[in-house]
């Protein structure tokens, strides 16, 4: 199959997603604080995307995005794949496309995230990451200690891991590396996704990693962040303890850089580069104290946040780097493209074979990005704008016939209430399958993010202010931003509820 300026596409495709990755710690985009050298050998191959971000956040919505092609903020906060929609991996096995996923994400294999994987053609899950209730125990031996001491997942995992290898994120790219040498070389059109958790927390790794970055460190290593704005002013953690927790991300990093390197050696030794498309991209960033944020608290989309990495090695392109806008539905559409399939549901991508083959400069004028309940942000390339509630953070509903959220394992009795006789029976736009809407009002109990407090509107100039220290809302440009947003949800046929709320009726 050859592109319209007669470039031929590749036959197969590798994408690798790494969770919580941030752009501005990655040599390939000129950071030098942590090392990367396997990331960077990828970059230096690649075309550079500088102006990729985020679309529905955190990490399900992300990947619904991506699999499924269409925003899910808008409509939901956390969920599986629905009624009428269908992931890509199904429109690629009707083509006799072969679909392997690799991954030790757990949330893939919990309520809300539990059917992404059924419809690849095989898929192997690596256990013991985060929440992933792999062991009812902890290792009697304590051979692979230390032990946090907390009744949590992680814990009774962790004491199981003996040495570097026996990591989740070393196994998961030691298994995707195997596939290539094993399975690859017996497929003529492939699609292989390594969904891989790493470098999300908990920022666990064994030494050499884990005194790198920070070896003056005393104590036991600060491995999970909190999710708070403003932690070193409240006094949540200390500058010494904030340190340290940023060096343990990038600890986390270095140790999958290095067996991410292994996947490239196997893309090496078994001559795959010639047809094979490699993309390298996250769900999201992470924040490791910019503005004093750390974690994914409930605060607006900053670049730290929703400005994300993307690699793209494409057979027959030069390295270089693309100014294009993208986003995450975009690589939905790019996969369709490749394979020549046609989604069944409505979608919200632009393939970015057109960028890549250079038949097209750019693809988008706008993107949007959000978390469900929150503020709604729309990205021109230049500015950014967050448009927050002008009240209580209402009308807000949620669309969904899978009615789930984001599992919180510390607290096992918070479950999103059920549909009550408020709910009523609507359509998605592009489908006729009905679809429960339930309207919230003030007062109900809201998800994590959209029951925390908001700052107003905030618009950035990243042009001229990449930092964004200058809040130019209530300024000229806002009206045009305002604009804009409402066009963006227009198209989208984005719910009433979003455009009440906002104050952009």
């Amino acid at each position: 199959m050859e592109t319209e300026s007669g470039q031929r596409r590749p036959s197969r495709v590798v994408m690798v997603l790494l969770d919580s990755l941030n752009r501005h710690m990655l040599g390939g985009y000129g950071a030098t604080e942590f090392e990367t050298p396997n990331l960077d050998r990828l970059a230096a191959t690649s075309v550079r995307f500088t102006r990729n971000f985020a679309g529905s956040l955190p990490c399900i919505p992300a990947r619904h995005d991506i699999l499924c092609g269409s925003l899910d903020f808008l409509w939901r906060p956390w969920g599986s794949i629905e009624l009428w929609e269908r992931p890509i991996t199904h429109h690629l096995a009707l083509a006799g496309v072969t679909t392997m996923l690799v991954t030790d994400h757990p949330h893939l294999f919990e309520v809300g995230g539990e059917n992404y994987h059924t419809e690849f053609t095989a898929w192997d899950y690596l256990r013991g990451h985060e929440t992933d209730p792999w062991k009812t125990r902890a290792d009697p031996s304590w051979m692979g200690a230390p032990s946090f001491g907390r009744s949590y997942p992680y814990d009774r995992s962790r004491g199981w891991f003996r040495d570097e290898a026996d990591f989740p994120g070393p196994r998961t790219m030691a298994a995707a590396a195997r596939w290539l040498d094993e399975a690859a070389p017996h497929h003529d059109r492939f699609f292989l996704l390594v969904d891989e958790f790493d470098p999300h927390e908990p920022f666990d790794t064994p030494d050499p990693y884990a005194s790198m970055y920070d070896p003056d460190w005393r104590g036991a290593h600060l491995i999970w962040p909190p999710y708070a704005a403003g932690a070193v002013a409240k006094g949540i953690i200390s500058d010494d303890e904030g340190r340290q927790i940023r060096a343990q991300y990038g600890a986390k990093l270095t140790m999958i850089d290095a067996w991410f390197g292994r996947l490239l050696d196997a893309m090496d030794r078994n001559g795959l580069w010639d047809d094979t498309a490699f993309i390298v991209c996250t769900d999201h960033g992470h924040y490791l104290g910019e503005k004093d944020i750390w974690g994914k608290p409930a605060v607006p989309l900053y670049e730290a946040m929703v400005h994300t990495p993307l690699f793209v090695r494409w057979p027959g392109v030069a390295a270089g780097t693309n100014d294009a806008l993208t986003t995450g539905v975009d690589l939905f559409a790019t996969l369709a493209d490749v394979f020549g399939v046609t989604p069944s549901h409505r979608t919200h991508g632009r393939s970015l074979v057109p960028l890549l083959t250079g038949e097209q400069r750019s693809i988008r004028d706008w993107a949007l990005a959000g978390v469900w309940g929150r503020e709604v942000h729309v990205i021109d390339g230049q500015h950014k704008y967050a448009r927050a509630p002008v009240g209580d953070n209402a009308p807000i509903s949620m669309w969904s016939n899978r009615w789930s959220t984001m599992p919180v394992h510390g607290y096992p009795t918070i479950r999103l209430p059920d549909p009550d006789d408020r709910a009523s029976l609507d359509r998605m736009p592009g489908t006729t399958i009905p679809v429960i809407r339930q309207p919230f009002v003030a007062g109900d109990l809201l998800p994590y993010w959209a029951g925390r407090k908001f700052s107003g509107n905030h618009l950035y100039d990243l042009r001229l202010d990449p930092a964004e220290e200058e809040n130019r809302s209530g300024t000229k440009e806002e009206k045009a931003m305002a604009d804009l947003l409402h066009e963006a949800l227009t198209v989208v046929e984005a719910p009433k509820d979003h455009f009440e709320r906002l104050g952009l009726s």
